[in-house]
């Protein structure tokens, strides 16, 4: 990938306040911020649902979802696929956590995690702090032992 086709801004910086959003949701729902408000909460962008490094990255949050859950933390993904990929994707790997609907990519924009040309998603995690806070932010596939240390540091 070249640097024209990343966001050269980078994720959003650490300390900073998490931009809200509220997008339908596998499972029929649809999530906002202030869902998760007293949780910590693990928010992945991916490029797109069933391709080869989401389906890796999704599986393990999935396969390690008790040790997020038993550090007081929820874990969502969201990309701007549609609902039914979104579903059918949820449902071949029994995802336990929500994929969010992020259709006009306004979520990916507020959290740095589009590409320039508006197009693409940057895979970009984030940790956010029960108070809203970012806490972990970083480009690319960060392990879940990874995002479970940062969660054990604050």
């Amino acid at each position: 990938m070249s640097t024209t086709e990343i966001d050269i801004r980078g994720p959003l910086p650490i300390g900073s306040k998490a931009p809200d959003f509220d997008l339908p949701a596998t499972g029929g729902k649809s999530i906002k911020l202030s869902d998760f408000a007293g949780k910590n909460l693990v928010i992945v962008f991916y490029p797109r649902d069933k391709t080869p490094g989401c389906t890796r990255q999704l599986c393990a949050l999935r396969d390690d979802l008790s040790s997020f859950s038993a550090a007081n933390t929820a874990v969502i993904a969201s990309n701007p696929g549609s609902l039914s990929s979104h579903e059918s994707f949820v449902e071949t790997y029994s995802y336990p956590f929500p994929i969010l609907v992020d259709a006009d990519r306004h979520m990916a924009r507020s959290y740095h995690a589009l590409k320039e040309d508006d197009k693409g998603v940057v895979r970009t995690v984030y940790i956010v702090d029960g108070s809203g806070v970012i806490r972990f932010a970083k480009a690319g596939m960060p392990t879940d032992a990874e995002l479970l240390e940062a969660i054990g540091s604050f």
